[in-house]
């Protein structure tokens, strides 16, 4: 989350929407979008970049090794110069900010081999860490209908797409797995109807985002301190679960020794850092976080209230 240094109460928040075909990424932006405008927030899409680019009449078929290897290098140049167009003005707004991006930088590795997305990095003087943990605030992925909901998956409303459902299932677990590092990313799957689906998106951003806890503390003021935390998530159709219980704790384990890497799905690893701070009020945490892997780092402050349910 990013806050201009000109206007102190102005969020800034980068979100990537991904996912694989059919999975209601369309739909789940222009939910989020009328949300979060509802909230009296400026809300800017940022566009698919591979689908403006087919859309001017290229042809993967058509194209040598190296002309399609050359073109998802400038399709990540024109998503990246894309977004950043959208983030200007959002810094220069005065309103908070939503920025969806309709798919993000990491999806290109989700479509290339491995070896060309690293000569990729390398030419260009990228790295993981920059392009995914220090770009965006969060990732949503949702889950292609061609899993858990195979009776509504069709592509005939977008003309770039022609997956069948065992495509769309490959497709969406590569595009899933290519975020794999970045500090807050969030599934969304089939378990539940489609509409309460995107209400489970529009959830998770507001959590990641804080505005749960700020409208705890406003609606609590307005009660005298009677409502809570749970109570608001339960009336906007949130499940907690026992995440907010009074007597709930964060549990962490020492393991002697770790299983061998190929029992786990894929995953990253990181060195990560914690700087405790000191603070004049004793219910409020303040860390420093550093977090990267192969000498790139990512550096953020975190603060913790403590607050009476």
């Amino acid at each position: 989350m990013t806050l201009d240094p000109e206007k102190k109460d102005n969020t800034v928040y980068r979100l990537v929407l991904t996912g694989g075909p059919c999975s209601g990424k369309t739909t789940g932006q222009a939910r989020l979008c009328t949300f979060f405008e509802n909230l009296g927030w400026k809300v800017y899409r940022v566009p698919e970049a591979a689908t403006v680019l087919l859309n001017g009449g290229v042809r993967f078929p058509d194209l040598t090794p190296n002309e399609a290897e050359k073109f998802q290098e400038n399709l990540l140049k024109t998503m990246m110069a894309m977004e950043e167009t959208y983030f200007s003005l959002a810094s220069t707004c005065n309103r908070n900010c939503l920025v969806i991006c309709d798919r993000g930088t990491m999806d290109a590795a989700a479509f290339i081999p491995k070896e060309v997305w690293e000569k990729m990095l390398s030419l260009n003087g990228w790295n993981a860490v920059q392009l995914r943990d220090n770009r965006y605030n969060q990732v949503v992925h949702l889950i292609t209908a061609a899993n858990g909901a195979e009776e509504f998956y069709n592509v005939e409303d977008n003309n770039c797409r022609t997956e069948g459902l065992d495509l769309a299932r490959e497709r969406d677990l590569r595009a899933a797995e290519a975020w794999v590092g970045h500090p807050y990313i969030d599934v969304i799957d089939n378990s539940t109807d489609f509409d309460t689906k995107l209400r489970r998106l529009i959830a998770s951003v507001c959590t990641r985002i804080g505005l749960l806890q700020d409208w705890l503390a406003t609606i609590s003021q307005l009660n005298n301190g009677k409502s809570s935390l749970v109570s608001v998530c339960r009336r906007i159709g949130i499940d907690t679960g026992d995440r907010l219980a009074t007597n709930s704790h964060k549990l962490k384990f020492l393991v002697s020794k770790l299983a061998p890497d190929d029992m786990f799905p894929p995953f990253q690893d990181f060195e990560v850092v914690h700087d405790y701070l000191v603070t004049s009020n004793p219910k409020v945490q303040a860390r420093l976080r550093k977090r990267g892997q192969n000498g790139k780092t990512v550096t953020c402050i975190f603060q913790n209230q403590s607050l009476n349910h």
